[in-house]
């Protein structure tokens, strides 16, 4: 998965609960979640996966949690955020904060059906950082409910990087290959 991202983000690690897979679990999971209004199955999948992670180690690695922003308007009509919701079940599980640092500026189209170049050139310069100063220094966990092509993550966090983070790492609910 790293390599999706490798030159493109300033990013250690990046991991996923869940490998995606159309038509399988981890898409009927995801559509619930986003869809079916069913953000405290985003957050329990956050707690089951933060507990495993602390109970392999990771239990000094981040600072904050990070969740990947939706724009206003869509917030408003989904009622949350499902990656805030998977954000908050990792934050309470690794016993650190879940803190919205970014905001989506700008409103874009999905990114289902677009190819790899769309999608980067869909989601440049839609993010910024609305506490620059409370990111300087802290290890960062970026958080988003599907990596496909890394373009939105490594989107937010180069805009992140620009506030001099210690380290950035990206998890997703689930990873396509």
């Amino acid at each position: 998965m790293k390599n999706k991202v490798l030159g493109l983000a300033p990013v250690g690690m990046v991991m996923s609960y869940l490998r995606f897979s159309k038509k399988g679990l981890s898409q009927k999971l995801l559509h619930q979640i986003k869809y079916k209004n069913k953000p405290s199955l985003a957050k329990i999948l956050g707690q089951m996966y933060g507990s495993f992670l602390m109970d392999n180690g990771f239990d000094q690695s981040w600072d904050e949690v990070v969740p990947v922003p939706l724009y206003h308007k869509k917030l408003k009509i989904r009622g949350y955020n499902q990656s805030e919701q998977f954000a908050l079940g990792l934050a309470k599980a690794l016993k650190i904060s879940s803190c919205n640092h970014l905001i989506r500026k700008i409103p874009t189209p999905t990114q289902t059906n677009k190819s790899r170049m769309e999608r980067w050139e869909n989601v440049e310069d839609v993010f910024e950082a609305c506490s620059p100063a409370e990111i300087k220094g802290k290890m960062l966990l970026l958080v988003d409910d599907v990596l496909t092509t890394g373009a939105t993550m490594a989107a937010c966090a180069n805009t992140l990087q620009e506030h001099h983070p210690k380290s950035i790492d990206f998890i997703a609910l689930a990873a396509g290959n």
